[in-house]
């Protein structure tokens, strides 16, 4: 229960949205709802991954964001060329936080930002000579990459530039992998768009490399991770686990991945899907094309690890199953110190949470560990199979909104009173300033991992350190102390 009653909820979203006109008061009304868990398809309430309304601020990012930065961009061992004028891929370079093994510049890249830096004479006459020319000296410099993807920009969908042709003369010159990414950020109504291109590029230039390469040595434990990103090293948390299961991790997506990963990937026995958002559509492909089940998992929190490394190894025999209920108790001591530690201290907590991907779901047992109450969360790009599963894991009457504007997250937080704000880098300095703790929930906040049990420690140690910090009760509101000067100076009056 979120401490409101669903008419209370109700009148909260009616009294902030009495500030918009009428056509986008009503517009934004679908997007926000007071949950109901017994509600089965989310669509029949809630309305998301539309067009946001220009002027209302939309936290969103574009396709472009969604491909290179998400998807493409923590592959490791190739190189990510962003297509187009300079600033985009400077923008993404290095956001994420997307951990890997190697050597910058030499057999690894994900930091660097390679770019066709686009002038006004290639508006003009096109960019296809410049790109051609720039993977020449790309496979000059940097021999030892494994593959290149071109990440389109707005100007290469505007021009028509044949990025395709490129990458087909290229790559037979080369012998190498050239991807066209077709992800000009105007595509689509957010990053999300990205990401399904992403995944389509994936399965036309790169799975089906290996499909009669018979020297993998495969065997009946092979799994692939798929949408773990390496935040802060996630992924390696998680695949201590996967292993001292007994699986072997012969890939995974796309954080310290590399193009052979992906390319082994349609010889697994079950894909592991994290982020269901970003790798759902490569997923169902590999089933279909393949025969290869996938599993959506959850490693935040020990309720929902427990139960996602069960369903797992469900999917195996009893070997499997018995190192399964090892690996549980081999870690419960561990995780049962740090609830023993820190639930003491945030108990009885209230969270709001607005992200992207999997985590205003995903997160809610990780809290619910430590005895605090999610009492709102939102996707900034989800689709109605993300509320869907989102709907039962939230409490009856809480706040659900969908691609929330600043105006309305500000009022919600004024009126809810969270103790705690997990969110993204445009919220941070907004909701500080109000005094309200504030976690960075895309990339941890330059902590982490997240993720399995020794994820979790960190995910408690950094809650606990954040709102229990003494300095909240230094921080007032600028407007509280605006108000407080007049109160002042009408009493001297």
């Amino acid at each position: 229960m979120s401490g409101m009653t669903r008419e209370e909820v109700e009148s909260l979203i009616q009294e902030v949205l009495e500030v918009y006109p009428e056509k986008a008061r009503k517009d934004r009304a679908k997007h926000l709802v007071s949950n109901d868990p017994t509600v089965e398809q989310s669509k029949k309430c809630l309305t998301s991954n539309k067009k946001s309304l220009p002027g209302l601020m939309s936290i969103r990012g574009c396709s472009y964001a969604g491909s290179k930065g998400v998807v493409w961009g923590p592959v490791k061992d190739m190189i990510h060329i962003s297509h187009g004028p300079v600033g985009c891929g400077q923008y993404s370079r290095a956001g994420r936080r997307n951990y890997y093994i190697g050597t910058t510049g030499v057999n690894a890249f994900v930091t660097m930002n390679f770019t066709s830096d686009f002038q006004e004479k290639d508006i003009v006459f096109g960019g296809d000579k410049k790109l051609g020319t720039l993977i020449d000296e790309i496979e000059t410099l940097f021999p030892l990459n494994q593959g290149i993807s071109i990440q389109s920009e707005c100007p290469i969908g505007l021009i028509g530039d044949d990025i395709e042709a490129v990458s087909k003369k290229k790559a037979a010159e080369y012998g190498t992998t050239v991807v066209p990414v077709r992800c000009e950020g105007f595509r689509g109504v957010s990053q999300s768009l990205g990401h399904h291109v992403a995944n389509d590029s994936i399965r036309d230039w790169v799975l089906d490399k290996r499909d009669n390469d018979d020297t993998f040595q495969a065997t009946p434990y092979d799994v692939c991770v798929l949408g773990d990103y390496n935040i802060g090293g996630d992924a390696w948390s998680s695949r201590i686990l996967l292993e001292e299961m007994g699986l072997r991790v012969v890939a995974q997506w796309s954080g310290d991945g590399t193009l052979s990963e992906m390319e082994l990937t349609p010889k697994v026995k079950l894909n592991l899907l994290h982020c269901y958002r970003s790798m759902t559509y490569i997923s169902r492909h590999m089933e279909e094309k393949y025969g290869i089940p996938w599993l959506e998992y959850n490693f935040f929190g020990p309720t929902k690890t427990i139960e996602s490394l069960r369903a797992i190894a469900a999917f195996f025999d009893d070997s499997i199953k018995a190192k399964c209920e090892e690996v549980i108790a081999k870690y419960q001591p561990e995780w049962q110190a740090v609830i023993d530690r820190f639930r003491p201290r945030l108990e009885g907590k209230r969270v709001m949470l607005y992200v992207g991907g999997l985590r205003p779901r995903h997160v809610i047992g990780a809290y619910e560990d430590l005895g605090m109450e999610v009492v709102g969360t939102g996707y900034e790009f989800g689709h109605s199979d993300d509320y869907d599963r989102t709907l039962k894991e939230m409490g009856n009457a809480t706040l659900i909104y969908d691609d929330v504007t600043g105006y309305e997250f500000e009022e919600f937080v004024k009126r809810v009173k969270p103790d705690l704000i997990g969110a993204g880098i445009k919220e941070k300095y907004i909701f500080q300033k109000m005094g309200v703790p504030f976690r960075q929930m895309h990339s941890w906040d330059y902590s982490g991992p997240y993720h399995g049990f020794d994820g979790f420690a960190i995910f408690a140690k950094d809650m606990d350190m954040t709102l229990n910090n003494p300095c909240w009760k230094k921080i007032q509101a600028p407007w509280h102390m605006a108000s407080e000067a007049d109160e002042k100076i009408a009493a001297s009056a």
